[in-house]
């Protein structure tokens, strides 16, 4: 995938792992985009390691965005931990 495909991803599998996740988040888009976008690739890189698969199978794959949403939903844990956010 491209890194056009990437922003893409990244941009919906963040706010999908907004809306999944309880609490208020500091950051609007650009920090909703950065997080799916890290939490793509994570979860990319996460399901090549652990599974031995291609998750990344291209943008219209369910493997490829279910691998965003759980990387980012990851790394929005780790962000909030981060800046000390809780989820209330």
């Amino acid at each position: 995938m491209g890194v056009i495909a990437w922003i893409l991803v990244g941009l919906i599998a963040g706010a999908i792992a907004k809306a999944l996740t309880p609490g208020k988040d500091p950051g609007g888009l650009i920090v909703t985009m950065l997080i799916g976008i890290v939490g793509g690739l994570l979860g990319g890189w996460l399901g090549k390691l652990i599974f031995g698969v291609e998750s990344i199978n291209g943008f219209f794959h369910l493997s490829t965005w279910i691998a965003a949403v759980v990387g980012s939903v990851v790394v929005l844990f780790l962000y909030r931990m981060v800046t000390g956010r809780s989820a209330r």
